[in-house]
């Protein structure tokens, strides 16, 4: 699927796109991968790191806000993995206009992009923040979610189609509550700070989320959004995982904040289907023929939801301990 391909990889410098492009290389053989983004540091720290493979990565300096840029890297390109966006909450709480032009108008870019260059894949890599939006970080990555589906309505005779990967935060990733307890832990602590010790959480490594992008590329037929079944912690359980026997600071729910981390809702289940290691929300509206359901799953029942307090699948104290080890 990605042998002798073209893959370009929006905000590839991140933590996804460096995982993401080390994968690709050791399990395929891909005709060249495009690493798109801003940082020209960050750009020239991983072309260090992937030193042996430097005859099948380009490195383009371009912003996703920036279309005629992103039409120049886009020449030749295959796929597309949309990764670029601002993330953090408080970041686009304060600077609402910026994420507007990142993470909406940079994903009309992209797809305008694919459309124009002859693309043939794009899988945009969205969050559970996007499903019942309490922050404008995750309203904007909805209304994102809902360019890339409809995108696929301007598809018309071009063999192209646009999916989404949806998740939540990655197991020690830059921002999330392993490196914060880890930090405090280093440097001796013996409380650990909770916003409420009711929160859970789903755990996916990255290797996970890089798999479901996978899945998307070679499945999908336009307009689906993908979701990993993955295991739910309690907080307090990795808490208790990280440092036996700490106390416990409940400093109470910050801005922007949910209590549980959703990844379908029961408007979704209309169109939802439940398959071995993933869901798949169908479009409520299609364009085309090739958007179809794959029946080999089962369609959900009506009001059914997934959350990470509602899951069938939980981990333990113990179990939290050996995926630190294994995913850390």
């Amino acid at each position: 699927m990605l042998t002798d391909k073209t893959i370009l990889i929006t905000g590839g410098t991140g933590s996804f796109g460096r995982s993401f492009t080390k994968y690709v290389l050791t399990h395929y053989q891909p005709k060249k991968i495009i690493i798109y983004s801003r940082d020209e540091f960050k750009q020239w720290t991983m072309a260090e790191e992937f030193k042996e493979y430097a005859e099948k990565l380009r490195f383009f300096i371009g912003d996703v806000r920036d279309l005629e840029r992103l039409k120049r890297a886009c020449d030749g390109v295959d796929y597309i993995i949309h990764a670029a966006a601002l993330k953090q909450v408080p970041a686009c709480e304060y600077n609402p206009n910026e994420a507007i032009k990142t993470n909406i108008h940079g994903a009309m870019n992209v797809i305008d992009a694919a459309l124009d260059c002859g693309v043939r894949k794009v899988v945009a890599l969205s969050t559970d923040k996007a499903v019942n939006p309490v922050n404008l970080y995750g309203g904007k990555k909805l209304v994102s979610d809902m360019l890339f589906v409809a995108a696929n309505a301007y598809v018309g005779n071009k063999d192209v189609n646009f999916s989404i990967v949806r998740y939540g935060n990655v197991a020690g990733s830059r921002g999330s509550i392993i490196p914060l307890f880890d930090n405090i832990i280093k440097n001796g602590g013996r409380e650990l700070p909770i916003t409420d010790v009711r929160m859970t959480r789903f755990w996916i490594s990255l290797t996970q989320g890089i798999e479901l992008v996978i899945k998307a590329l070679i499945e999908a037929r336009g307009g689906e959004t993908f979701i990993s079944k993955i295991p739910s912690f309690k907080v307090t359980d990795l808490a208790e995982a990280m440092l036996p026997g700490c106390k416990i600071k409940e400093i109470g729910i910050r801005p922007g904040e949910k209590l549980h981390e959703i990844m379908v809702t029961t408007e979704d289940s209309a169109t939802t289907y439940e398959y071995d290691k993933h869901f798949i929300i169908y479009p409520q509206m299609t364009w085309n023929n090739r958007q179809q359901p794959d029946l080999s799953g089962r369609k959900v029942e009506e009001g059914f939801s997934y959350s990470s307090n509602n899951n069938k699948e939980w981990l333990s104290v113990e179990d939290i301990r050996e995926l630190l080890k294994k995913d850390m």
